[in-house]
């Protein structure tokens, strides 16, 4: 994937949701961030838009969903009254519904106004709130976005059966509401326990009351990703906010946030991050930490 396209907004590093609208400009070149997109297509006879490979004319009203480091562009659309809705992944990764979600509406960019109304309606409702909240700079604005974005997201999956070909759901398993309810609590035994002694899969695996098999397949089809990649990502989402504080030492991060080595904490968090962590670090600061 070409870097040069990879974008980094501030609020991705501190924040969980971000809000813009009123550019003049009427395109904006291909580009991919690690945040994902919600955009409310705003007015006029011409809105041009491209996700990856597909290419989509849309109308007013219209939304255009971008998740996580997929390429994009604005080709030629009104970006002056056009919502954009900027969540961040780290944010979705905090609950597993909203892995759940994420990767099961990942082939679906478009919720068209005049295919989908009443969703198109409910969902229109949630955004003009977001941007009521968000721009009015009240103290827990976040907060409020952040709740209102579930409900976004908890509306939209409520009308998955009219998305059927997108979503590909003949192809995927549907698990057990008793199977969901042991995963989720281990999920959040394992994010309110990162230095625990023991966080292997198939310890978790058997705290759900299920086979390590049966856990991995799991995994797999609700996040998009294996056990092993998602715990380092919830360790690095640790790891990020003990950074931000910087009021304890690298080492101390690296342990607190389940990494049993310094090379090990620092080659995870170059990989995902792409800088170290003392790097990382200095973007609250204002100058690079030493290491320790």
């Amino acid at each position: 994937m070409d870097y040069s396209q990879y974008e980094i907004y501030d609020f991705d590093n501190i924040s969980a949701f971000n809000m813009s609208t009123g550019y003049k400009e009427r395109s904006y070149q291909p580009h991919w961030h690690s945040y994902g997109e919600i955009m409310l297509v705003g007015p006029g006879d011409t809105n041009i838009y491209k996700v990856n490979q597909s290419t989509y004319k849309l109308v007013p009203g219209d939304f255009v969903l971008i998740w996580p480091m997929e390429v994009h562009e604005i080709v030629d659309a009104d970006r002056e009254e056009a919502l954009v809705i900027q969540f961040s992944n780290a944010f979705m990764n905090t609950l597993f519904d909203l892995q759940r979600i994420m990767h099961l509406y990942r082939n679906l960019h478009v919720i068209c106004i005049n295919a989908h109304p009443e969703l198109v309606s409910e969902l229109q409702v949630i955004a003009y709130k977001m941007k009521k909240i968000f721009f009015s700079n009240c103290n827990d604005r976040e907060l409020r976005c952040c709740m209102l974005l579930m409900e976004f997201m908890m509306i939209l999956d409520e009308h998955r059966n009219e998305f059927a070909p997108e979503l590909n759901s003949g192809a995927k398993s549907v698990y057990a509401d008793d199977v969901m309810r042991r995963m989720i609590a281990v999920t959040d035994y394992i994010k309110n326990n990162l230095n625990a002694d023991d966080l292997s899969q198939s310890a978790m695996a058997e705290m759900a009351g299920i086979s390590k098999d049966y856990f991995s397949r799991i995994f797999k089809s609700v996040t998009g990703m294996n056990y092993s990649k998602w715990l380092n990502m919830i360790r690095l989402e640790k790891a990020t906010e003990l950074l931000a504080l910087n009021d304890r030492t690298l080492t101390e991060v690296a342990m607190l946030s389940g990494f049993q080595s310094i090379p090990s904490f620092n080659r995870v968090f170059r990989s995902e991050k792409g800088m170290a962590p003392g790097e990382y670090r200095a973007l609250f600061v204002g100058g690079k930490e030493n290491e320790h």
